[in-house]
């Protein structure tokens, strides 16, 4: 036997190893650290592609394969071909007959030609009144046949595509067979409006007419969509003609069916298909331009076709509640684009299910968040831009990896526990294991049990508090997406790198709250007036007091002086200018950070004069620092300020 090898064509790579969702999320995180919500940042990355995919498209690149698809249907041609053409052969019919009839003296001569003078205008009142006329030229006759059978294709190509080709054998056989197929089609969608079809009855008429629809539906669901959507494209040319020539090409289609024997049949298809299709535009117009004069077939199908591309449109877009990729009719997609968009789209919606299956997507309440596992990764990517943004050179222990980073060996061992980041002891591990016993064949087998770590030093330990003002002036001013990155940076580093610390981040407005890790990614800003620093410092002291061993780090982000404070009875009071009370009361908790040694230094987002005079006064009496970096280089700042104290301690 031979073998032939080649590129595979029928869709993707099926041997391609798994896509990486890991990237995916990472291009959703710089939405996301930007101030979107995990739903907005899926969708732009859906409309603009996978990264790292090649040759995948997103939902902006299929939308501009639409719309160029459209433009060029509606550029094809005329609708009113069909006819001008009809027009043209029933003047050359007439035509042909003067011509043999000029010469002849007779008076049957005469009176033929006053028949011919009494012809309507219309052409299907004239095709009606020289269907029983006795033509007398030969080439005439063939004309006018030629006519009846370019009406009798295009109207019933019309209302099903591949009709062309069934009706092309002169063969009166053949349009008993079209008969046949029309009486068997409306019993056939009788019995299933009565609930008795089945699908055998389906295969048994495709097995005889089947060659009459070269959509090969699977069912009569799918064989309705196809015939309903042809029904629709044929009204919507008809809506689409101006009213002299929509009546013109209505009677030539009557006139065509009738004289086929088809009228009532196709009369009742079409109830059944409008009925069983209601949402389908029946009697949409539609523009097409171009020089190119369109035959009633060819003119539908463009019809059809840009009905399917309106829609897929709109589906692509993904501009309206609750869109999905699932309303994307992949039917519609190979139509219009071909099996390489199919495969887009399908690569695009298994993004979303893969986000969900690897855990770093949840939907809660019908809304998208981000899982804990989404949110570590975006901290880590978050810190990996802020290391890259810093200086080259070692900035205190943030990359070492060598052992005893956890601290000085001691030189004793002792057993491991889980959480233990010490290095492990490999040989009082496996003497351990030795004095357990040989495991089976002899070998050493190592248990949980054995395992021992060499004890360190107790590195000191650090209480760390960032504050984040989240009034609505860091979103107006642009600086809200460097803060909360700034804040998934420094908790990263400090769960990564420094995990016997412990931080807290509090955001603060009108009111401070902590700010849990998991919520930090989707954090938004909060539209409401006031800076309440001074509820912001209480949260952090009570912090610090729970932590009377630690080191305390108290680092502040803002743009703005304090204008709220807190009340005795728990609500808060807001005024700007601040009045003196709101001052008095945050810099009251400044001086309580200051007798538990903690350092405030300050994070400075706006050139604003009242509040340079305020951080200078906490400076003053805290003896911080105050920094005033530009929005992109804050975590840059904050981290170097951290890692700067955690190296002075």
């Amino acid at each position: 036997m031979s073998y032939r090898y080649g590129e595979y064509r029928d869709g993707p790579d099926p041997l391609a190893p798994p896509y990486d969702v890991r990237a995916a999320l990472d291009q959703m995180g710089d939405a996301i650290l930007s101030g979107s919500n995990p739903g907005h940042a899926l969708r732009d990355l859906l409309k603009q592609g996978l990264p790292g995919a090649e040759n995948r498209r997103g939902l902006d690149d299929l939308l501009r394969e639409v719309r160029r698809r459209r433009r060029e249907l509606r550029e094809r041609g005329r609708l009113d071909g069909t006819l001008e053409r009809a027009r043209a052969l029933l003047d050359k019919a007439i035509g042909q007959e003067r011509a043999e009839l000029f010469p002849d003296p007779s008076d049957d001569a005469r009176f033929r030609e006053s028949v011919l003078d009494g012809v309507p205008d219309d052409p299907a009142g004239a095709i009606q009144s020289l269907g029983s006329y006795d033509w007398r030229s030969a080439a005439a006759r063939r004309t006018f046949e030629e006519l009846r059978d370019l009406l009798r294709r295009e109207v019933l190509d019309s209302q099903f595509r591949g009709m062309r080709q069934a009706l092309a054998d002169p063969d009166p056989a053949a349009l008993e067979r079209v008969r046949e197929m029309m009486t068997a089609l409306n019993d056939m969608l009788d019995r299933d409006a009565r609930g008795e079809h089945t699908q055998g009855d389906f295969d048994d008429f495709m097995s005889k007419y089947g060659d009459m629809f070269p959509e090969s539906p699977r069912n009569l669901e799918e064989l309705v969509d196809a015939l309903a959507r042809r029904a629709a494209a044929t009204q919507r040319l008809l809506a689409s003609l101006t009213p002299a020539q929509r009546e013109e090409l209505a009677g030539l289609i009557n006139q065509t069916l009738e004289q086929a024997g088809l009228a009532d049949q196709m009369r009742r298809l079409g109830e059944s298909l409008q009925s069983r299709r209601p949402d389908l535009a029946w009697n949409t117009p539609e523009r097409l331009g171009g020089d190119e004069p369109l035959g009633m077939a060819d003119a539908v199908t463009a019809l059809d076709e840009l009905a399917d591309l309106t829609q897929l449109e709109a589906a692509l877009r993904q501009d309206y509640p609750g869109a999905r990729l699932d309303d994307v009719d992949e039917a519609a997609i190979r139509r219009a684009l071909g099996r390489s968009a199919v495969d887009d789209l399908r690569a695009l919606r298994q993004i979303e299910r893969e986000l969900e299956q690897q855990g770093y997507l949840q939907r809660r309440r019908g809304r998208l968040e981000l899982t804990p596992k989404a949110v570590r990764r975006l901290g880590e990517t978050a810190l990996r831009r802020v290391f890259a943004s810093l200086e080259s050179g070692r900035r205190g222990d943030h990359d070492q990896v060598d052992a005893g980073a956890a601290g000085e060996l001691t030189g004793s061992t002792r057993p491991w526990r889980f959480g233990d980041e010490q290095p492990i002891d490999v040989v009082r591990t496996v003497v351990n294991a030795v004095r357990r016993g040989p495991g089976h064949g002899g070998a050493v087998a190592l248990s949980v049990d054995d395992f021992e770590v060499a004890e360190t030093e107790r590195r000191t330990a650090a209480a760390v508090c960032l504050l984040v003002d989240l009034s609505y002036s860091m979103a107006l001013r642009g600086t809200w997406a460097a803060a909360k990155q700034t804040a998934m940076a420094l908790q990263a580093l400090v769960s990564s790198k420094f995990p016997q610390d412990s931080v807290q981040i509090v955001g603060f407005s009108n009111y401070a709250r902590v700010l849990q890790p998991d919520e930090l990614a989707g954090l938004e800003w909060d539209m409401v007036q006031g800076t309440n620093l001074h509820h912001a410092l209480l949260i952090a002291g009570r912090h610090l007091d729970r932590h009377p061993d630690f080191e305390p780090v108290v680092l502040v982000v803002t743009d703005g002086e304090p204008t709220s404070h807190l009340r005795r009875n728990g609500t808060y009071a807001f005024e700007w200018p601040p009045t003196r009370e709101t001052l008095e009361l945050t810099l009251a908790e400044v001086d309580k950070m200051t007798r538990r040694r903690a350092t405030l230094n300050v994070f400075m987002l706006a050139e604003d004069e009242r509040l340079k005079e305020f951080v200078d006064e906490v400076a003053r009496r805290n003896g911080g620092r105050v920094f005033s970096p530009s929005a992109d280089r804050l975590g840059e700042y904050v981290v170097s300020d951290f890692l700067r104290t955690r190296r002075a301690r």
